[in-house]
């Protein structure tokens, strides 16, 4: 495929790295400030990668909205107006969104939500998710991600973080970001009973995990119709 990367980036650089083992054809890396790379050669461009920042996706969906182009999009940190943008785009191009590429965090997503389907109505739910000091958003949009699969009915109060005289619990899910070092990624899901904890986790010890799922997403989507993707369709 011919593939433009927005995202010049280390994220941007091992995507375009991977894709090129592949087999694919990197046109070119660009960003807000230097879209030529993909505005120049829209007619020939097969599949967007986008794993930059939220503020792309406004030009980069007007830009292949309607066009036989597919979208891939890891970006994390998207509020609702973007949410609902790429849900728009679906409509016309076929669309791949996940919050995290990595096949282990796909399993970990379905686990957490059956383990909450048996014991949410008794049991105690936090989410502690960890990653390197240079992330710019919290909490981890795969944080939010196992948020929506464990309480899919947001039946449950959510709690950023505690301080002070918080009171005694209610029907909450605590939600915590820890930031630090170079982890890669660290998301951890705890479900605390009466006299015991089931604790469900990934670590994942590079980006190149998510650079791996990006490309095999991408390739996944190849000849697809338009509509909205994610990891649960890739992993089956």
């Amino acid at each position: 495929m011919n593939i433009v990367i927005v995202g010049k980036g280390r994220m941007g650089q091992l995507l375009k790295t991977t894709a090129i083992e592949h087999g694919h054809t990197v046109l070119a890396n660009v960003d807000a400030f230097d879209p030529a790379g993909l505005l120049d050669q829209i007619d020939q461009l097969d599949l967007v990668l986008d794993f930059s920042h939220p503020d792309n996706l406004d030009w980069v969906s007007k830009a292949i909205a309607g066009k036989e182009i597919v979208l891939v999009e890891g970006t994390t940190g998207f509020g609702d107006e973007q949410k609902a943008l790429l849900n728009d785009l679906a409509k016309t191009n076929p669309v791949f969104f996940a919050a995290n590429y990595s096949l282990g965090i796909a399993l970990l997503t379905s686990l957490a939500a059956k383990a909450s389907q048996l014991l949410k109505d008794k049991w105690d739910i936090e989410i502690v998710e960890t990653h390197h000091n240079q992330k710019i958003d919290a909490p981890s949009g795969t944080a939010l991600a196992l948020v929506e699969a464990i309480d899919p009915d947001n039946e449950f109060k959510k709690v950023y973080g505690r301080s002070g005289r918080t009171g005694v619990r209610e029907k909450e899910i605590g939600i915590h970001a820890v930031r630090g070092g170079n982890i890669a990624g660290r998301h951890e899901v705890s479900f605390f009973g009466p006299d015991e904890e089931l604790v469900l986790s990934h670590n994942a010890n590079s980006r190149q995990i998510f650079v791996n799922g990006a490309i095999a997403a991408a390739e996944f989507m190849e000849g697809k119709p338009n509509g909205l993707y994610n990891m649960t369709d890739l992993v089956g």
